[in-house]
């Protein structure tokens, strides 16, 4: 699983068939202490309902067709999972419920 930050969306309106339905959201890779980008970024299915500037978890290569989002679709990056909150030897470096503040 990689660490990740939601920043963006794409949007295809020419797509194979199976495509149809799915959320494309665009990720860049984070420092899970500082938050900071890596600017190194990826385009992932969502099957989870992630949103702008949420911090995710995504899998890729053949791991990301285990969804039932992605079963069975063409695809080698999903989001599993939106974080709550990162914990790095006792201090927390992020809390989605602090995050808007």
């Amino acid at each position: 699983m990689i660490l990740a930050k939601v920043v963006g969306t794409i949007v295809s309106s020419q797509k194979a068939q199976k495509m149809d339905g799915i959320k494309f959201l665009l990720l860049e890779k984070i420092d899970p202490v500082t938050l900071k980008g890596k600017n190194d970024f990826v385009v992932s299915m969502d099957s989870v309902g992630a949103g702008k500037n949420e911090i995710v978890f995504y899998v890729s290569g053949s791991g990301a067709r285990f969804t039932d989002v992605t079963d069975g679709r063409p695809t080698d990056s999903t989001i599993i999972a939106i974080v709550d909150y990162i914990e790095k030897d006792g201090v927390y470096t992020y809390r989605k419920d602090k995050a808007a503040m």
